[in-house]
């Protein structure tokens, strides 16, 4: 897998940036969604493939990327193929600074040092390149408002967005109710991107220990229970110099 292209942990990431404040919308079930959408790539890539709810590597060769290739290879030690509810929601402490500070190093974002309550040093991250954040809003314009079916990573992309609770962030207000209500129908429209998303969505409302249901009886982000914390554990990826210190909301 070439650099070239953008992975969709980033575009997710850069979808939840907000341009204002500089903070993640969503982090908590961001993280859930990070982890989903490096599945979805490795999918994309032909290195993974979906059995029933379950996950089985397919090519274990590495795509060149080395997050993603972490990921990889923690499923090709599993030996089994592995339950979607159960990776998602398995221990990625640090995920989502990792790929904050690969987009920080790619120049796609800028970290803006500053301190919570006067005292606590934070970083908070400001899009350095708007018209790639305006090109991947864009595309989830166009299936919203066309009704044209998607390519399978705008079509995963719309799932996990729904998934994490990006479309009020999105699409605020009682004038994105009917683009929120579309953006979750495109869910349909990527087999592997609406396993991943309903995973985020059961491991949210705390059924990562039950069958995974049907897109049928899925419900909205956050609509069946409490929301699950993922579990804190090794990161995935050591972090660089000062952004070990980081606070990103």
């Amino acid at each position: 897998m070439g650099r070239s292209r953008r992975t969709l942990p980033e575009e997710l990431l850069l979808l939840a940036l907000d341009p204002t404040t500089g903070t993640t919308a969503q982090p908590q079930s961001l993280d859930l969604g990070l982890a989903g959408a490096q599945l979805v790539e490795l999918a994309l890539a032909g290195r993974i493939a979906p059995d029933g709810d379950r996950i089985a590597v397919v090519v274990p060769r590495p795509t060149g990327d080395p997050t993603l290739d972490c990921a990889l290879e923690l499923l090709r030690r599993r030996g089994a193929p592995v339950r979607a509810v159960h990776w998602i929601g398995g221990p990625r402490l640090g995920l989502r600074q990792t790929y904050l500070s690969h987009l920080e190093r790619c120049g796609m974002v800028a970290a803006v040092a500053g301190q919570m309550c006067g005292v606590l040093p934070t970083t908070r991250y400001q899009a350095t390149d708007t018209a790639i954040s305006r090109e991947i809003r864009a595309r989830l314009d166009s299936a919203i408002r066309t009704g044209v079916p998607p390519d399978p990573r705008t079509a995963a992309l719309a799932a996990l967005a729904h998934a994490v609770g990006l479309g009020k962030h999105l699409y605020p207000g009682n004038e994105g109710r009917s683009s929120r209500s579309r953006l979750r129908d495109l869910i349909r429209h990527d087999p592997m991107g609406g396993l991943v998303a309903h995973a985020v969505m059961d491991v949210q409302n705390g059924a990562a220990a039950q069958p995974r249901r049907g897109p049928a009886a899925a419900g909205r982000p956050g609509q069946a229970g409490a929301r699950a914390e993922p579990a804190r554990a090794v990161p995935m990826q050591p972090h660089r110099g000062s952004m070990a210190r980081v606070v990103a909301h």
